[in-house]
């Protein structure tokens, strides 16, 4: 896309772009269970309070370091060909990152919850061996 040639700047640049991307959806991800949990709030209603509450830090995050690589990322003097690869992958990254958390991950996040409880309510649970009628054999509940 920008002619740049992968190099080790680049491999560090996805290196940390990985690391502040997975942390940001962390984040998003425990908020919602928080807000679930704590404040009992329905599903939707979690997703589109935690995305809110995370839209500042995420952008923050994101407009901050594509802004101060930004300079980095189309210099061209002298020794700019180690910098720009690094540089770019940053900026890049970063703004598809912050998309890809406030949007993609919110949507994925219902898709993969809504699964789960249908498959939880599909699948009997194990009980303990403790209580059956000879010790030897689990017994199937139903979840109620």
């Amino acid at each position: 896309m920008t002619h740049t040639n992968f190099s080790i700047s680049a491999a560090v640049g996805f290196i940390s772009l990985f690391g502040v991307s997975v942390l940001g959806g962390v984040i998003l991800v425990s908020r919602i269970k928080q807000l679930r949990e704590q404040e009992r709030l329905p599903l939707y209603e979690a997703i589109s309070r935690g995305a809110a509450l995370q839209l500042r830090p995420v952008l923050m995050a994101a407009l901050a370091a594509a802004i101060g690589l930004l300079p980095a990322s189309v210099a061209t003097g002298i020794g700019s060909e180690t910098q720009q690869p690094l540089a770019r992958v940053v900026v890049g990254g970063m703004i598809t990152s912050a998309v890809l958390i406030l949007l993609v991950l919110p949507a994925m996040y219902r898709l993969v919850y809504r699964h789960t409880e249908r498959h939880r309510e599909a699948t009997p649970v194990l009980m303990s061996q403790a209580g059956t009628a000879t010790g030897d054999e689990p017994r199937l509940k139903q979840k109620s």
